[in-house]
C-alpha cells in the first residue's frame, strides 16, 4: 500500500501585509465563456423514451401466456382445440419473452435496433394469427366443452391484445429512431 508523508494544511501564500495589516484576499471565479453539450450516446432519444420497461412487461406477458397455454394443454384434449393443436399460447409467449430480452439488451447493445424491429414485427404477425385461431375456436365453441376452458382463450385473447399493443408502441419508437439514425 502506498503512503505519502504530505503536510495537508492550507497556506496562503498571497499574505501580503500592507503596513502592518493584511490585504484582503483576491476571490477569483471560475466562469465558462462557453456551453459545451453533454455527449450523447448512442440511441439517447429512444433511451429517454425507456423501452426496457415496455421489454420487461413483454416477458412477463409472456410468461403468462406460456402458463395460460400449459394450464390449458393439461387439461384438454389435443384435438379438441386449434389453441392447443398448434401450441399457439406456448409459441406466442416465448416470441415475446425473445423481444421482451432483446429490448431490454438494447440499452448495452445499440447495434440490435434493427433486430429488436424485426423481432417485434414478427410478434405482432405471430400475435394475429393467434388471434384468428383463437376466434375460429371460439365461434366453433362446444356447448358440452367446459366454460373454464372458453375464459382461458378469452383470457389469453386480452394477453394477445396487451402482447400486440406493446409490440406496436415498440416498433414505432424503433422504426422512428432507425429513420433518424439513418439519416
Amino acid at each position: 500500500m502506498a503512503c505519502a508523508d504530505v503536510d495537508m494544511d492550507i497556506h496562503d501564500e498571497d499574505d501580503r501585509h500592507r503596513g502592518g495589516q493584511r490585504e484582503q484576499p483576491v476571490v477569483r471565479y471560475y466562469q465558462a465563456t462557453e456551453m459545451i453539450p453533454d455527449k450523447k450516446g448512442p440511441l439517447h432519444d429512444l433511451m429517454q423514451k425507456h423501452p426496457a420497461v415496455l421489454g420487461s412487461l413483454q416477458m412477463v406477458s409472456g410468461l403468462l401466456s406460456i402458463g395460460v397455454g400449459i394450464v390449458f394443454a393439461a387439461t384438454q384434449e389435443i384435438h379438441e382445440s386449434l389453441f392447443s393443436l398448434f401450441r399457439v399460447s406456448q409459441l406466442s409467449g416465448s416470441l415475446f419473452i425473445i423481444a421482451g430480452i432483446v429490448s431490454n439488451l438494447l440499452f448495452k447493445y445499440p447495434a440490435l435496433l434493427s433486430v429488436c424491429l424485426t423481432v417485434n414485427g414478427g410478434c405482432i404477425i405471430v400475435a394475429f394469427l393467434a388471434v384468428l385461431l383463437i376466434s375460429v375456436d371460439l365461434a366453433k365453441w362446444d356447448p358440452q366443452n367446459e366454460d373454464h376452458l372458453r375464459q382461458m382463450e378469452i383470457l389469453e385473447l386480452c394477453v394477445l391484445g396487451l402482447e400486440v399493443s406493446l409490440s406496436a408502441v415498440l416498433c414505432f419508437w424503433f422504426s422512428k429512431e432507425k429513420r433518424a439514425k439513418n439519416k
